[in-house]
């Protein structure tokens, strides 16, 4: 009974994690682009407790793992791709932003798969799509007063680290 409320309670704070990057969507398609940031914000700390949790209490799991991952797409891929294609990268010509959104996504996508099938222990291999949409979001509030190109070349060289083989060590 004790395993299984542990396991409730780190899926329970992985969900958590998903809550705010669903918060944030809602938030940016309302104009609230602060408020969406700060959301991203709040699921990097979920994101962070969920994986503590866990460890703490011996419960990882192939499920969790898998949650986690779900979470982490919308959260750190699908929100600051559309909060900066909303804000600034709509406006960038030939849909050059729309592109750079998406291959955000696509890069987030595709790193988390290869996180979850690698399985291994020490680093990361790429930059972590958290790490990613945590540092897109105070982009975000800084988005006036950054020109639209930066900003773009800022999420696909994002893009591409998330998916590069440099080894980044867990911490």
């Amino acid at each position: 009974m004790l395993d299984f409320v542990n396991k409730s309670c780190a899926n329970t704070v992985t969900l958590v994690n998903i809550v705010f990057g669903s918060l944030s969507l809602v938030s940016t398609l309302h104009g609230n682009y602060q408020s969406a940031a700060i959301f991203i914000l709040l699921a990097v700390v979920m994101d962070g407790l969920d994986g503590r949790i866990a460890r703490k209490f011996g419960i990882i799991s192939d499920m969790g793992k898998q949650l986690d991952s779900l979470c982490d797409l919308v959260s750190f891929g699908v929100a600051p791709a559309i909060l900066l294609y909303t804000q600034v990268l709509y406006s960038l010509p030939y849909s050059l932003g729309l592109i750079a959104a998406i291959f955000y996504i696509m890069c987030g996508a595709f790193r988390l798969a290869r996180f979850n099938v690698l399985n291994i222990s020490g680093y990361f291999v790429g930059i972590p799509i958290t790490l990613a949409g945590a540092f897109l979001a105070p982009v975000s509030w800084f988005a006036n007063d950054l020109p639209d190109y930066l900003i773009m070349a800022t999420v696909v060289f994002l893009s591409v680290m998330m998916v590069s083989t440099v080894k980044v060590r867990k911490f």
